[in-house]
């Protein structure tokens, strides 16, 4: 699974919705959806950003095991 579907998974998980996230992240819904989908590549800071929103670390949104 690529960031995309790792940040829609965690999203899911905390119950949230696109428009959710993108509001806490101060970013558009269409943003956060091409991001998921795999259309868009966000930058690190962006990802820092959506990581800390969710909870969780960038680690994790790139798929790596935390340690």
């Amino acid at each position: 699974m690529g960031i995309g579907g790792n940040i829609a998974k965690f999203r899911r998980k905390k119950g949230w919705t696109q428009t959710k996230l993108a509001k806490s992240a101060r970013l558009s819904r269409g943003y956060i959806a091409a991001i998921e989908k795999g259309k868009r590549h966000p930058r690190v800071k962006t990802l820092a950003i959506i990581a800390e929103k969710l909870g969780v670390g960038i680690e994790e949104l790139m798929g790596e095991e935390k340690k």
